[in-house]
């Protein structure tokens, strides 16, 4: 009798291709699964294999528009409902997540929300990295294993061997994260303090701290419409700064940012996989994650410890 898999892989729509990596570096085969569409828009999720008493593991970020979350949420519901032994989500980008408190009276609280959805969809797991917000993982009550791109992103910085190396961060929220950053590379860190006049627009900047003659490279979680980084990085060249490159986990990239990302002082913008990349910006480039997603599954289903993949 053949051998019954323990675990297989699904994938959604738009995250098939890092599906597909991390099943090359699983050594099996993305799962079968099936996504109709109906005219009206509306869509239905079937599994074309049994996964009867199987771990499964869903693989999709949930970046705009809604409908990779509600594939998500349907992939959920139609595991539990075909019996899954377990159900782990794994999203790589977790959407939504800066609405994560009320910052204004009478706002969502869209990271809380979305965290409800897919706990009551069925999961038994979270597996995600880099959240915009390291308490968002308290908004679950399943284990999330909460990956960080630094593990990827590192090595790719020391492998410039830059010469003045300094860590900056384009606002003040990303200093923790910039602090990590420079205390593993043992390198000096700068401060972006910005002012917004609303979402999307930032009114004023100023660095704290000495770029002059440094190889900047820039940390943030995510790029959206690039104004920030752009912004700070061309601050940054303003006050003698030899280089400047930046890198994000995630992808976002929308509206004007590809332009504005071509236009600005930064030398290269490198992202993870976490997202696809539609725009046409040659200074982007992509570091992919998909070895580290395929070794925290390995590690999942046979109960072992994720914390050796933190460099930081």
């Amino acid at each position: 009798m053949e051998e019954k898999k323990k675990f297989k892989v699904f994938s959604g729509t738009k995250s098939r291709y890092l599906a597909e990596k991390i099943c090359a570096n699983l050594g099996c085969e993305l799962g079968n699964l099936s996504i109709t569409k109906f005219s009206d828009g509306e869509f239905e999720v079937c599994f074309e294999e049994s996964i009867r008493g199987v771990d499964v593991f869903l693989v999709q970020s949930t970046f705009p528009n809604a409908d990779n979350l509600m594939e998500l949420l349907l992939m959920i519901d139609a595991a539990k409902r075909a019996s899954a032994r377990t159900i782990n989500a794994v999203v790589p980008y977790f959407g939504w997540a800066r609405q994560d408190r009320k910052s204004k009276p009478r706002v969502s609280i869209a990271a809380k929300l979305v965290a409800d959805m897919l706990s009551v969809a069925g999961i038994n797991r979270l597996i995600t990295m880099d959240l915009h917000a390291d308490q968002e993982q308290g908004f679950f009550n399943v284990p999330v294993d909460h990956l960080y791109a630094s593990s990827v992103l590192l090595p790719y910085i020391q492998s410039l061997n830059l010469e003045n190396l300094i860590i900056a961060t384009p606002d003040v929220g990303g200093t923790k994260r910039a602090s990590t950053y420079s205390k593993y590379l043992n390198c000096p860190m700068v401060l972006c303090n910005k002012t917004r006049k609303k979402a999307n627009e930032v009114a004023h900047m100023e660095i704290i701290g000495d770029v002059e003659g440094a190889d900047v490279i820039l940390v943030d979680d995510m790029v959206d419409t690039a104004g920030t980084i752009t912004k700070a990085a061309d601050l940054m060249k303003q006050n003698g700064a030899r280089s400047v490159r930046a890198i994000a986990s995630h992808c976002v990239m929308s509206g004007p940012a590809s332009e504005r990302l071509a236009a600005s002082s930064i030398e290269e913008m490198v992202f993870t996989d976490s997202i696809p990349y539609s725009g046409n910006c040659s200074k982007v480039k992509q570091l992919s994650i998909a070895e580290l997603l395929a070794t925290t599954i390995r590690c999942v289903e046979d109960n072992e410890s994720i914390s050796k993949q933190y460099l930081t």
